[in-house]
């Protein structure tokens, strides 16, 4: 399938990356678009792709595409390629543009396109990344596996419905904002303790991931596992006191729900300028 990619930031030149290093798509057959060439200059100093001189132009060349840019630009960039758009497939990863506000910018009652909503996070640069891929998609299946090899090239591809895509900005999308604080906070306090600065981020950022992995591959629940940790009077269940009196859990957790708020919001609001018109 003939990939064009409208956004060559962070996201859109990742999955690019992933999947010409997993030979996936070739790039020399691989349109991309940015109104930032530097952008683009990033891309062909390494990769023979094919640069569009328009979103438009993009559209056109193209079977498939990856709408990549930022929440703020999805109105424009719709609007440029809405004529162009009929029996296209369209995969957004924009945060707040639902797959019918896609759906009505594209004006799918006349151009019947197939609009896919993905909502990855940006541990895909390190290929371990998470995909939600919205279940009230309209590929067919044929596409939809084609979609999920191209994701998969970024990490763990997941369906979700829909109406869980606030919760899953907030667990998935976001949350990676959460963890660097919470590295960062565990290394400011190790070098207080007298630790090396690299040293002490290392040791953190390996305590993270390996708690990760094992979360992932254990069967156990994950209050077990913490259980596991809190030997019986010792060092780990005073700070695991120390965070409860200091309300760790509620925190993070009233944080979730702003972010899962916000989210929901900037689809709201277009909904309602829409409605004003």
């Amino acid at each position: 399938m003939k990939l064009g990619v409208i956004g060559a930031g962070n996201m859109g030149s990742t999955i690019l990356k992933a999947a010409f290093k997993n030979n996936y798509v070739n790039a020399y057959e691989t349109n991309v678009y940015d109104i930032n060439q530097e952008a683009i200059l990033k891309l062909t100093d390494v990769y023979p792709i094919q640069v569009m001189q328009s979103a438009a132009r993009c559209v056109i060349e193209s079977e498939c595409i990856l709408l990549a840019v930022k929440p703020q630009y999805m109105k424009g960039v719709l609007d440029e390629i809405l004529r162009h758009s009929k029996n296209k497939r369209f995969i957004s990863i924009a945060a707040g543009w639902t797959t019918a506000m896609l759906q009505e910018g594209l004006n799918a009652k006349e151009s019947n396109p197939q609009i896919l909503r993905v909502m990855p996070n940006t541990p895909a640069l390190v290929g371990a990344g998470y995909s939600a891929f919205s279940e009230e998609t309209t590929f067919n299946s044929l596409a939809l596996n084609w979609a999920k090899g191209l994701f998969g090239c970024l990490g763990h591809v997941q369906m979700v419905p829909e109406k869980l895509f606030d919760a899953v900005v907030a667990v998935s999308g976001s949350s990676p904002a959460y963890v660097y604080m919470f590295i960062e906070a565990m290394a400011d306090s190790a070098v207080k303790l007298g630790m090396p600065r690299k040293m002490a981020l290392q040791a953190a950022a390996q305590a993270v991931f390996g708690s990760a992995k094992m979360v992932l591959e254990s069967n156990d629940h994950v209050a077990k596992l913490k259980d596991d940790v809190c030997s019986p009077g010792g060092t780990t269940i005073e700070a695991v006191q120390v965070l409860e009196e200091n309300g760790f859990r509620g925190t993070v957790m009233k944080a979730m729900e702003a972010c899962a708020k916000k989210n929901h919001a900037m689809a709201s609001a277009y909904e309602r300028r829409q409605n004003d018109r």
